[in-house]
Order: C-alpha cells, then sequence, then structure tokens
C-alpha cells in the first residue's frame, strides 16, 4: 500500500483555519488526480479540495470539523486499481473484441449536487438523494435546490397548520439546534469587532430620486442596447459616493495602528446577500468606470457570490461599502462598519411621500439614507457635509454625469 497524505493547503495570509463543509466523494471511493474530493469553507468563501493523486480515497476528517493550514485531511492508496466493471459493460462472447461503453450514470453521480446547491440543501437539512437534478448527468443545480427547498417549506407550513396544536391541547416547543456555519462565525466576530472597535455613530438624510428615475426611464432602452445590461440604481449610488470619497478623502480613508491611510482611489464594496451570509465583494478604482462598466462589475460579482465562486482575490480590498436594505422593504436602518473601513451607505426602499417644494406640497419618490461612520477620523461635519454631496449629485444627476 502507498498512502499520499491530503492536507489543508495555504489558502490566503490571512487564514489560519478552515471548515470541511462536504465530502464530494465517499470513503473508499476511486478518485483521479485533480478530481474533487471536498469543499473547504474558509471566512470568505468556499473552495474544492482536488485529489493530488489516483487511487482510493481514505476519509480522515469529518464533514463540520474545524481544520487548521496543515491539518491531515485524507489519504489516497495509490496502490488501489479501480474495479472495472463500474465503468464498463460486459462484451459479447461470440464477437470480436469492439469498444465498450461506459455505464449509466449511478444514483450517486445523478444526485451530486453543485457547491452552491449543497450549501442550500445542507442548511436546510435535506439530502441530496430526495432531489432531482436538471443538470448535465442528472447534477443537482442551485435552482433545483432553491426549488426543492421551497417546497419542503410549503409542505412544513400546511403541515403546521394541520398539527399546531397537539392532541393533547398544548402548543409545540420543540427546537432545533445547529452549529454556525464558518462564514456566519466571521460575520458576527467582524460585527461585535466593528462594535467595540470604532466610535461608531450614524448621520441621516433623504434624497429625492425624481431625476434619477426619469433618467433611468429616459435612457433605459438604449442603455441595454448598447451594453446589454440594465442600469440600475446602485451604480449611479456607487458613482455618486466615488465623487464624493475623492473630494472628501477622510471618508474614503482608514486606520491602521497609529497612522491613517488615504487612498487616492475608490474600491466600493457591495454587500450582497447569499444564502451563508452577507458577503461585500469590492468594485475596484469605480472613480474611473463608467456607470455600464460599474453594473457589469457588480453583476459579475453578485452571481458569482450567490453560486460560491467567489475567489479571495475578488474578496480582498475596499475603501467604503454600500449597502442596499431598500430591496428587502427597509425604511430606515443604521448599518454597521465595514472594518477596516470608516464608512458605510444604507441604502433603503424608495416610497412616494408628501414633501414641499418652492411652497407646494407635492408627491415625490423618496429614500432615506444612512451613513455610519468611525467618529475617530471622520468629523461630524464631514460626516454631513458627505451625505449632502451625494443627496446633491443624485438630485441633480447632470452634476454627476457633467464631473462638476
Amino acid at each position: 500500500m502507498s498512502l499520499i497524505e491530503m492536507k489543508v493547503p495555504t489558502i490566503g495570509e490571512s487564514i489560519t483555519e478552515v471548515t470541511l463543509s462536504q465530502w464530494l466523494k465517499k470513503d473508499g471511493d476511486f478518485v483521479k488526480v485533480d478530481e474533487p474530493i471536498c469543499e473547504f469553507e474558509s471566512d470568505k468563501a468556499t473552495l474544492e479540495f482536488p485529489a493530488e493523486a489516483t487511487g482510493k480515497l481514505i476519509h480522515i476528517a469529518a464533514e463540520g470539523d474545524d481544520l487548521a493550514i496543515g491539518a491531515l485531511v485524507a489519504r489516497i492508496d495509490t496502490a488501489a486499481v479501480q474495479d472495472a466493471s463500474v465503468s464498463v459493460q460486459p462484451v459479447n462472447q461470440n464477437q470480436d473484441s469492439i469498444p465498450v461503453s461506459s455505464a449509466p450514470a449511478t444514483q450517486a453521480t445523478m444526485s451530486h449536487p453543485s457547491p452552491a446547491a449543497a450549501k442550500i440543501l445542507r442548511e436546510n437539512e435535506m439530502a441530496p438523494e430526495h432531489v432531482q437534478g436538471s443538470g448535465k448527468d442528472g447534477r443537482i443545480t442551485k435552482d433545483d435546490a432553491v426549488k426543492a427547498v421551497a417546497v419542503k417549506a410549503q409542505d412544513a407550513k400546511e403541515s403546521r397548520s394541520q398539527s399546531n396544536v397537539h392532541a393533547s391541547g398544548e402548543a409545540s416547543r420543540q427546537r432545533r439546534i445547529e452549529k454556525m456555519s464558518r462564514m456566519r462565525r466571521t460575520i458576527a466576530a467582524r460585527l461585535v469587532s466593528a462594535k467595540n472597535q470604532t466610535a461608531m455613530l450614524t448621520t441621516f438624510n433623504e434624497v429625492d430620486l425624481s431625476a434619477i428615475n426619469e433618467l433611468r426611464k429616459k435612457y433605459q432602452d438604449k442603455f441595454v442596447a448598447k451594453y446589454g445590461i440594465k442600469l440600475g440604481y446602485m451604480s449611479l449610488f456607487a458613482k455618486a459616493c466615488a465623487k464624493a470619497l475623492m473630494e472628501m478623502p477622510d471618508v474614503n480613508a482608514m486606520i491602521e495602528g497609529e497612522n491613517i491611510i488615504y487612498n487616492d482611489f475608490v474600491d466600493i464594496s457591495v454587500a450582497v446577500s447569499t444564502p451563508n451570509g452577507l458577503v461585500v465583494p469590492p468594485v475596484h478604482n469605480v472613480e474611473s468606470l463608467s456607470l455600464a462598466d460599474i453594473e457589469i462589475a457588480i453583476k459579475e460579482l453578485a452571481d458569482k457570490a450567490r453560486t460560491g465562486k467567489l475567489t479571495l482575490e475578488e474578496m480582498k480590498g475596499g475603501t467604503f461599502t454600500i449597502t442596499n436594505g431598500g430591496i428587502f422593504g427597509s425604511m430606515l436602518s443604521t448599518p454597521i462598519i465595514n472594518e477596516p473601513q470608516s464608512a458605510i451607505l444604507g441604502m433603503h426602499a424608495i416610497k412616494e411621500r408628501p414633501v414641499a417644494v418652492d411652497g407646494q406640497v407635492v408627491i415625490r419618490p423618496m429614500m432615506y439614507l444612512a451613513l455610519s461612520y468611525d467618529h475617530r477620523i471622520i468629523d461630524g461635519s464631514t460626516s454631513v457635509t458627505f451625505l449632502v454631496r451625494v443627496k446633491e449629485l443624485l438630485e441633480d444627476p447632470a452634476l454627476l454625469l457633467m464631473d462638476i
């Protein structure tokens, strides 16, 4: 027997530990070199771990284990030979040898989920064997998992409505305990750190989006025809923030020890909700990008985030963050700073409200804005001036497009 040890590789400078979130191959399976055998969940992303050799897989670690970099995960017996009966069918004994065909996909292959689908199923305690895959060779896609979870939720809702009270007449008091995912633990730790380690305050304002709405309505068709993507609110808000940040560098700076780091560029982190929690990949050099470039970059990052394909490199950096709670219906909130950044802008739901304009009460599409900032580096007057400038640029987008 010749054994190859598979150990947790070095993933990134700041990552010292990962969680083995899922085995992609069973204990004792025959694996080929570079074939993914399991998934690791780090603080920032999910990574597939490929086999370093061809042979029989021997599990050492278990799903859910927290493993330090360099820890033993599995062994591969390179002396093992794949069972020929698994991959070929017998030939007709009365004929000369002819090429053999591959056997049909096994149930295990047909129920194998993609990484994103596996996470959704695992978090909702659903076995892949109970989900019909629509992908290649019966692979379970993210959409398959989402639909299966929705069906399960509906079934559970109907079941609760029928048996909300026990036969004895007593209400249910059942509960369950689940281990927090590594990403959720990381999010929790960073939020607590931001509250404890920064002098965080929040200032508020409101913005009339009439001009923005008119701009989008007037040019949307031409924009889509030229760039293949819609002009959304996020690119306009990002561009307005980038301009204001270049004018007020304190808001774009960050504290490191006893020093202040000033950035002559604007990398805006955009909060994206995923099945595992909130991630904030940055769009780089927003100050130099067109609205179309920003929209395309945001869409690419959001798609990767929701399917678990963000790389560690794509998660790095960011000098300022924008989060949009309005898409979930939030009217007003106080967002928490994304350390080591010094400020974060919270967007909220657009609601038609009566406002006074030139002495007249009119109905306008209004949004509340919230800027949370670190008072150690950003003065109150600076934060208010910044938010007023963002409001001015959004209410008169000609200023934004003309760069004045």
